[in-house]
């Protein structure tokens, strides 16, 4: 199949797909006439690409077990793991960031309120 049909099929843009293909995470053939050519097996291979983007996953990372998973179900891959708990770790850490900026921003709210309790909630200053 073409480009502008295996984006149709995916759901995914032609810039993307494109994209894909010079990370290594998919791969086409030119035909004489210089149009790229996928495999039906292609529509597959993107979907598999768009949950590990949707996970938060780099294409840096996915392209470093990507074949493996196409091959075997993902449980069989020990490039995967790794991945996966450095993830979580940064998620981990953003949360504790995230959660110390909303404290922060509670307890600045709440000093504002008692200096001037009549102030109206969701105005902004003139």
């Amino acid at each position: 199949m073409k480009i502008g049909e295996l984006s149709k099929a995916t759901g995914v843009s032609v810039r993307s797909l494109r994209y894909y293909e010079k990370q290594g995470l998919l791969t086409a053939w030119r035909t004489a006439s210089g149009y790229r050519e996928y495999s039906p097996f292609a529509v597959e291979q993107v979907q598999t690409v768009k949950l590990y983007l949707s996970l938060g996953l780099t294409t840096e990372q996915i392209a470093g077990f990507l074949h493996c998973v196409m091959k075997n179900k993902e449980a069989f891959c020990q490039e995967i793991l790794p991945v996966y708990m450095q993830k979580l770790t940064e998620i981990e850490n953003q949360i504790q960031l995230l959660t110390s900026i909303k404290s922060n921003l509670e307890e600045r709210i709440h000093a504002i309120k008692a200096e001037n309790p009549n102030i109206t909630e969701g105005l902004s200053c003139p």
